[in-house]
């Protein structure tokens, strides 16, 4: 094990130690893991993650250690940040952006924020020891060292990234406690997979649209569908299809690279794979999924946007993700953040994410609560 980027002064014998290190090599896939049981998006990810060569972002993981066991951990990254990323297109926007051509670091603060821009929530991982107040416990140590690591980092901006409900609800107290204010992020959708059959599943839609996916899905008449774990000859057809899809999104935070595709499927293999959809032998569409033995999270899907419509892309991969998760026996398809108005029409819940900062300086972090309610994206396509 490599030695920490940084560490908390000595401490007496069975105190927690804070680290953090600039590669999750440097901590190991057991004791990673070891924190985060249950959590598709593991170890093998977040080194796909890293060693992606996504550019503008800064990969720290933070563990705090008890008697040589990692108790708590969670990742983390550094990036210079635009804070009218979530804003919806509009005038304010556009404003923004104009004085961004002459002044480009206006609005842009150089951030530290636990959680992945490449993971679907923010998980904070414990040990399965332990539990009740410690938790709290360690996660006050933690989040005491990392705004030491920010501050060495010059970083003013300190944040916490898509954490969920349920997280909230144990630890919003403590977070608003150390002066983090908080804005709605985008919610996660998800469907469980309680039915034995697609039939038994539209069977429980509205009338309406279950005659419209019936209608939708007859485009498998006229469309390939290829599961394949390795993109091969097809990984710049696959790039070329996500910046399309990324230009249409009004949200655009990270840039994914092919090392990023490829990297997931290689570092999770039996565990992810890619949806090709041909059009006799042009690719129309794309469709990242990564699992374990109960979740299959959707990650990205990429189409023509112009050429790609008239097949119901979108709607086939929905139920190919669904035929996926019965024949193999997972129990909930996690289809992401974004264009909730299809994916609640199809039956999905959806589960509330936060995001949490604070600014070093007082007034700037004054002024950041103030006008916070412009950059929340709670609603957003709901």
């Amino acid at each position: 094990m490599s030695q920490p980027l940084l560490k908390v002064p000595p401490q007496p014998m069975g105190d927690p130690v804070a680290e953090v290190h600039v590669s999750i090599r440097a901590i190991g896939r057991d004791a990673w893991n070891a924190c985060f049981p249950g959590q598709v998006e593991d170890y093998d990810c977040l080194l796909a993650i890293e060693e992606a060569g996504l550019e503008g972002f800064e990969w720290r993981y933070i563990t705090v250690t008890e008697g040589g066991r990692v108790s708590a951990a969670m990742p983390a990254f550094l990036c210079l940040y635009a804070l009218d990323t979530t804003l919806e297109e509009g005038f304010l926007r556009r404003s923004m952006r104009k004085v961004q051509r002459y002044f480009p670091k206006f609005l842009k603060l150089r951030l530290a924020c636990l959680g992945s821009p490449c993971t679907e929530t923010g998980a904070i991982g414990f040990h399965p020891d332990v539990d009740g107040e410690r938790r709290g416990v360690l996660l006050a140590e933690m989040l005491s060292f990392f705004e030491q690591v920010a501050a060495a980092e010059h970083c003013g901006l300190i944040g916490l990234k898509d954490i969920p409900e349920p997280t909230s609800a144990e630890f919003g107290a403590l977070f608003a406690a150390r002066g983090y204010a908080t804005i709605g992020g985008l919610p996660t959708a998800w469907l469980d997979i309680d039915f034995k059959t697609v039939d038994e599943y539209l069977a429980r839609l509205s009338s309406g649209t279950r005659k419209d996916m019936r209608r939708k899905i007859k485009s498998f008449e006229q469309v390939r569908v290829e599961i394949r774990t390795d993109f091969g000859e097809f990984l710049p057809e696959v790039m070329a299809l996500y910046h399309d899809t990324r230009n249409r999104s009004e949200w655009q935070f990270e840039e994914l690279t092919p090392a990023y595709f490829q990297g997931i499927l290689d570092r999770m293999s039996g565990r992810s794979f890619c949806a090709f959809y041909f059009v006799e032998d042009k690719l129309m569409a794309a469709n990242l999924i990564v699992h374990d033995e109960r979740v299959a999270i959707d990650k990205f899907f990429c189409m023509d946007g112009e050429k790609g419509r008239p097949y119901n892309l979108y709607f086939l991969s929905w139920f190919t993700n669904l035929r996926y998760c019965l024949d193999n026996g997972l129990s909930r398809y996690q289809s992401g953040q974004a264009y909730y108005e299809n994916k609640v029409r199809l039956g999905s819940k959806l589960t509330a994410n936060a995001m949490y900062f604070r600014h070093r300086n007082p007034f700037l972090q004054g002024l950041l609560r103030l006008v916070s309610p412009l950059f929340s994206t709670d609603e957003a396509d709901v």
